[in-house]
């Protein structure tokens, strides 16, 4: 009559109940009644897991914990090793995606035949980027460690005013009305490529193509700066474009009127969505990741219109950057109609921001738009940016690394939209 404790099935019994037979005397029925006690007492005394199956196992969800890798303010991508123990890093807090941008200030960050066709310059000049392959080497390592790899398009269709690009094509530079074309970002002067020019067009997605087909990447990213700051897009080509549109009528001389904010934003959908098919061409299951502004922002400064490319099936990964300090902003954010309604067909994750190299965030704010993303159902959540983690930072490194560990105490799958992630 014994009671079998199999770690691997939990607890079976096997008893033979004979010795409860009423014709037996007294004394074996008091026998047996002390026997069953001392089976109860053992069966008592075991943990009790269902099937002996581990908690995490169970109640495993899939969470998004992504991190963008960025060459400005931050050295991450600047030399192997240094690469390569980053990616180690960040598996062991039980992050599962990173975000390497490779496009940056009209440079790519990769070995790029199209851009050295253009530029005659085929990688970024930073001396640690020479004689290396940046993307090859995140994608064997971060693969090697779990990792998803989705390389960040970050400049889009901006680039700086003093790169090759736009010395060899300044005539793809575009303007504000009154024909100037420096645009600050922060104190720093950039310019904006025409997202309207077939020739712009045709090498922003020779590039894109470029590393969808040369590398073993999981998806590719994309932000607003996949658009074009409102206050431009007044350059003669455009101009020609929108009067053979309107019977021989200029562009309004507000920038922000309505129809001409719709018209720029609808022409630079169209690209998205030309983009969007040439990726699918070349590799199905590559993901189509945007990481915008909220749609208010995005649309009325950038003429991004992330919603309507949502509703497009455009956006198989929505990262929506929320980089409020204020809890209420931050929260209202999260609760906008679009946001709602686009977390009902695709994985919607918050990007946070960790710190800037002049902004110190604390790791309190961080875990607590952690827990609001959590508490609204969100995919997950991404960190701008890498060197803020617990490099760049006012805290010291432990606790920031302590933080990141109890936030992300057990690992998750990454939610793949194209993998059968459901809301």
């Amino acid at each position: 009559m014994p009671l079998v404790v199999d770690m691997k099935f939990g607890l079976n019994w096997r008893f033979g109940f004979g010795w409860l037979n009423p014709l037996r005397n007294k004394k074996s029925l008091f026998a047996g009644i002390c026997a069953l006690s001392m089976v109860v007492a053992v069966m008592l005394s075991f943990p009790i897991q269902a099937e002996n199956v581990p908690l995490r196992s169970r109640t495993q969800v899939e969470e998004l914990r992504g991190v963008w890798l960025t060459n400005v303010d931050s050295n991450v991508l600047f030399q192997r090793d240094r690469l390569k123990n980053a990616l180690k890093q960040l598996k062991r807090l039980n992050f599962n995606v990173v975000y390497p941008t490779v496009w940056n200030e009209g440079y790519t960050l990769y070995p790029s035949r199209v851009a050295k066709r253009v530029t005659g310059i085929s990688v970024d000049p930073e001396p640690g980027l020479k004689k290396r392959d940046m993307l090859k080497e995140a994608v064997k390592e971060g693969h090697k460690q779990g990792l998803k790899v989705i390389p960040w398009f970050e400049f889009g269709f901006m680039a700086s005013p003093n790169s090759q690009l736009v010395k060899n094509r300044p005539y793809w530079v575009t303007n504000r009305r009154d024909g100037s074309r420096i645009w600050k970002q922060g104190v720093i002067d950039r310019v904006w490529l025409s997202p309207f020019r077939p020739d712009v067009q045709s090498f922003i997605q020779n590039l894109i193509v470029e590393i969808v087909r040369k590398y073993d990447i999981d998806g590719i990213q994309f932000d607003d700066h996949f658009g074009l700051p409102s206050e431009l897009g007044y350059d003669p080509y455009t101009v020609a474009i929108y009067r053979k549109e309107h019977g021989g009528k200029s562009p309004p001389k507000n920038p922000k009127d309505p129809e001409w904010v719709q018209w720029r934003a609808n022409k630079i959908t169209d690209f998205m969505k030309r983009v969007f098919f040439a990726i699918k061409a070349v590799k199905k299951d590559c993901i189509v990741s945007v990481s915008p502004n909220p749609q208010e922002f995005s649309y009325e400064y950038f003429l991004a219109d992330w919603q309507k490319w949502e509703r497009m099936g455009l956006v198989e990964d929505l990262v929506i950057q929320i980089y409020r300090n204020d809890m209420n902003v931050f929260i209202k954010e999260l609760e906008q109609p679009e946001v709602k309604a686009a977390k009902n067909h695709i994985p919607v994750s918050v990007g946070i921001i960790s710190g800037l190299k002049g902004k110190f965030v604390p790791m309190e704010q961080i875990q607590a738009q952690i827990k609001q993303a959590r508490d609204r159902n969100f995919a997950g959540v991404s960190f701008f940016f890498y060197e803020t983690l617990w490099n760049l930072t006012k805290e010291p490194a432990q606790q920031r690394l302590s933080g990141f560990q109890e936030s992300f105490s057990q690992s998750t799958r990454y939610p793949n939209l194209l993998a059968g992630w459901k809301p």
